[in-house]
C-alpha cells in the first residue's frame, strides 16, 4: 500500500498503490520475511501458532481464495455495500495484505511458498468498512465519515472476534474523536476482544493524532525498520503502546504477486498476530492484561521505559507468552482513563457531521502500507 493521503477522513494505514510487475519467485518470499525473525516467532510457535483464535480484520475486504489464506477466512460482513467487488483490481488489496501478515499459511509443497503470518493457525474474520484508495466509488462518499467502522467493531465483537485489527485511521488535520467509534471500542473491550490499531503515518506531516488509535484501551502500533529504528513516517503520540515492523515488509496481493510495503498498517497487523499468539496461550486474560503484557515484555525499550515514538519497545510475543504464565485472569476489562481532551481541547473536540467514506480516505492515510515495489524488482536490483 501507499503513503498516506489526506483527501478525506478514514484512510488505510497502508495505502494501496502496487506497481505492475511479473510474479516474484515464491521460494524467495519466505527468506525476505525479516519481520518474523525480528518478532522471535519461532520461539512463540513452540507454544502455539494461534489455533482457536479469531482475528477480525476491519478493512477493505479479504480475498479468501488467495493461496496463502485458503481455509483461513471465515464468512464476514460487508458494511459498505458498494464499490469494487471480487475480481476487480481495486478490491481487498489492503485487507488481504493485512490478513496475510496476521494469519498467512503459505502454500505449495509443505506450505513452503508464499507469506507466512505471525499466527498461521488463527482464523480471519473479514469486515469491510472502507474502500480501497484506488476505488472509483470513493468519490461518491468523499468528505463524510459514517458509521461503518463503529458498526464493524460491534459486529466483530458480537461474532466471536478475540482480536480486532484496525489497520486504518483518521490522522488528517481535522481528525476528531467520534463518540460512536469510541463507544464501539469500549463495547468490544467489555466483551473481551483485544483492539489493535495503527498509530498513523503522519510522522513527517505534523504527527496528528490518529483515531481509532487514540481511543482508550486500544493497543496502538508504531512502525520500525529491520534495524529497530523508528520509521520516519510513524506518528509519535502519547497513545503509542508498542512498535512492530513496518518498513519493507512482505505482503500478499489478490493478483497473486508479492510486494514490499511500508506503514503503521503493517505494524498493527504484526501486533494483532502477536496478540493472537498470546491469546491462544492464555485465553483467560483480559484485554487490559494482554496490553500490559505486551508493554512489559517488549524488547529494546527506549530510555525511561517508553516514548511516543516506540511506545514500550518492539513487541515480543514469545516473551509475552512466557511472562503471562504467571498471571491470573482478572474479571472484566480495565480501560485506562482517557486524557481530558483529545487534540487541542474543547474546540478541537467539537463534533462534526459525518458520513461514510471520507473516513475511508483519512484512515487509509493514517496507517497505510506504502508499496515500494514488487519483490522481484528488489531482488533484481
Amino acid at each position: 500500500m501507499t503513503a498516506p493521503r489526506r483527501t478525506a477522513a478514514l484512510a488505510l494505514a497502508v495505502a494501496v498503490g502496487l506497481l505492475p510487475a511479473a510474479p516474484a519467485r515464491a521460494d524467495s518470499i519466505r527468506v525476505q520475511e525479516w519481520a518474523l525473525d525480528a518478532l522471535h516467532t519461532e520461539d512463540a510457535w513452540r507454544t502455539t501458532k494461534g489455533a482457536g483464535i479469531t482475528v477480525a480484520v476491519l478493512d477493505t475486504g479479504v480475498d479468501d481464495s488467495h493461496p496463502d489464506l485458503r481455509g483461513q477466512v471465515l464468512p464476514g460482513k460487508d458494511l459498505i455495500g458498494f464499490g469494487a467487488g471480487p475480481g476487480d483490481r481495486a478490491w481487498a488489496r489492503h485487507g488481504t495484505a493485512m490478513a496475510g501478515i496476521i494469519a498467512g499459511r503459505g502454500h505449495g509443497d509443505g506450505a513452503a511458498d508464499g507469506v507466512l503470518g505471525v499466527a498461521p493457525e488463527a482464523k480471519v474474520l473479514p469486515v469491510r468498512v472502507i474502500l480501497e484508495d484506488g476505488d472509483p466509488a470513493r468519490s461518491r462518499a468523499r468528505g463524510a465519515r459514517g458509521s461503518a467502522l463503529a458498526d464493524g467493531i460491534r459486529w466483530a465483537a458480537d461474532h466471536g472476534a478475540d482480536v480486532i485489527n484496525l489497520s486504518l485511521g483518521d490522522d488528517s488535520d481535522t481528525a476528531r474523536p467520534q463518540p460512536r467509534e469510541d463507544a464501539a471500542v469500549q463495547y468490544a473491550l467489555a466483551k473481551g476482544a483485544v483492539v489493535v490499531a495503527s498509530a498513523g503515518n503522519g510522522g513527517e506531516h505534523g504527527d496528528h493524532v490518529s483515531y481509532p488509535a487514540a481511543y482508550p484501551g486500544v493497543i496502538a502500533a508504531t512502525a520500525v525498520d529491520r534495524y529497530g529504528n523508528r520509521a520516519p513516517f510513524s506518528t509519535r503520540r502519547w497513545y503509542a503502546t508498542v512498535a512492530a515492523p513496518g518498513v519493507d515488509v512482505v505482503i500478499a496481493d489478490p493478483d497473486r504477486r508479492y510486494y514490499e510495503g511500508w506503514g503503521t498498517s503493517a505494524a498493527a497487523a504484526f501486533v494483532s498476530g502477536a496478540v493472537a499468539l498470546v491469546r491462544a496461550a492464555h485465553p483467560g486474560l483480559s484485554p487490559a492484561q494482554i496490553r500490559d503484557l505486551l508493554r512489559t515484555s517488549a524488547r529494546d525499550a527506549p530510555p525511561g521505559g517508553r516514548n511516543d515514538a516506540l511506545g514500550a519497545g518492539l513487541v515480543d510475543p514469545a516473551a509475552a507468552i512466557s511472562l503471562g504464565a504467571g498471571l491470573s485472569p482478572t474479571p472484566g476489562p480495565r480501560v485506562e482513563p482517557a486524557p481530558r481532551y483529545f487534540g487541542r481541547g474543547p474546540v478541537a473536540a467539537a463534533r462534526r457531521p459525518v458520513g461514510v467514506m471520507a473516513w475511508g480516505a483519512g484512515v487509509l492515510g493514517a496507517g497505510f502500507l506504502g508499496v515500494a515495489g514488487t519483490l522481484w524488482r528488489r531482488r533484481r536490483s
